[in-house]
């Protein structure tokens, strides 16, 4: 088994998550992290068991040990860092979401393959056993054809000015954070749509703070989709067959109960999933390195090519909105 020198861009807490993880997986060797602070990098390193710090990009983009790396860094300098990378011929799996618009992912996406290099947007809930079954029935056409999507993801956060998440030069709101989930099962359940209404509330700083976005589609499918920072929701997406619904329950996102209910049936069903081996980032993680297995520059289960929808997805909810970054737009 081919083993993968991992370097981890950006030391901060989904970062960590994310090592622990890699931990679990015997190809992944935890090799460098990298802050623009050295001491942050090393007390990073030394916790996880990385082997290496570095105290800026620049040196670990130019260590020629290094395979993968995992950007990890705000929305805001995904696409800086991703291009930095792919630059120096290092293989990339970069958080969502992507970049902050659908330039910057084009520039990203264009950088990869003039550098014949791997690229995938780091969604790891395109990875969980409970959203591949989920499309795997509606595929099957076993409850009629998909009608309607309701999924949202809501928690009631501090209400700390000064967080990333309500700073708009760091891409702040609830949309990019955390209702690019909903965009995602959307997105993955009908494409990209005919039309996008929102309506949205902002916070003090400008930054969007809650949002409901309903997306119609050509063939009269209709998506309600909704995220917030202000108020908890049941986190939850729902798929509206014409036979039958199926329900992503609570933390859809890497949910370990899937519910279905077929038309005629007096109750519903459910199947249960073993929980992941470790919080579920692990899944993505192993795909990357079955992807450089087999000599690919792109991931068929998340492509390039679906970065880049949901982008110009995000993109048209953003502008019909009202919400802007000033230092992206």
């Amino acid at each position: 088994m081919k083993k993968y020198n991992w370097a981890i861009l950006g030391c901060g807490k989904i970062a960590k998550k994310f090592s622990e993880d890699l931990q679990l997986l015997p190809n992944a060797n935890l090799y460098a992290a990298a802050s623009r602070n050295f001491q942050r990098a090393q007390d990073f390193a030394n916790e996880l068991g990385y082997k290496k710090a570095f105290g800026s990009y620049e040196e670990m983009v130019n260590d020629p040990k290094v395979d993968v790396v995992y950007v990890a860094t705000p929305h805001s300098h995904h696409h800086e860092h991703a291009v930095l990378c792919l630059n120096h011929k290092k293989a990339v799996l970069c958080e969502k979401a992507f970049a902050i618009n659908s330039k910057e992912v084009s520039e990203m996406i264009d950088t990869a393959r003039e550098n014949d290099t791997f690229l995938m947007e780091a969604f790891w809930s395109r990875f969980q056993p409970s959203f591949i079954k989920a499309m795997e029935i509606i595929e099957s056409g076993e409850l009629g054809k998909l009608k309607m999507l309701r999924s949202d993801f809501a928690f009631n956060g501090p209400k700390d000015m000064t967080n990333r998440l309500y700073n708009l030069d760091l891409g702040g709101g609830s949309l990019l954070d955390i209702g690019i989930y909903p965009v995602f099962a959307s997105l993955m359940a009908f494409g990209k749509p005919a039309e996008i209404k929102t309506i949205a509330n902002f916070s003090p700083t400008g930054s969007e703070e809650t949002i409901v976005a309903t997306l119609k589609y050509a063939n009269e499918e209709i998506a309600i989709l909704s995220s917030s920072f202000a108020c908890y929701s049941s986190v939850q997406t729902e798929f509206w067959c014409e036979k039958g619904f199926i329900r992503l329950n609570k933390n859809w996102f890497t949910s370990e109960l899937l519910t279905i209910f077929k038309a005629g049936d007096k109750k519903e069903s459910s199947v249960a999933y073993d929980k992941n081996e470790g919080v579920g980032y692990e899944l993505e993680a192993a795909h990357v390195m079955e992807c450089l297995d087999a000599g690919l520059t792109e991931s068929p289960m998340m492509p390039l090519s679906f970065s880049a929808d949901m982008m110009e997805v995000l993109d048209a909810i953003r502008k019909d909105a009202g919400i802007r970054y000033p230092n992206h737009d």
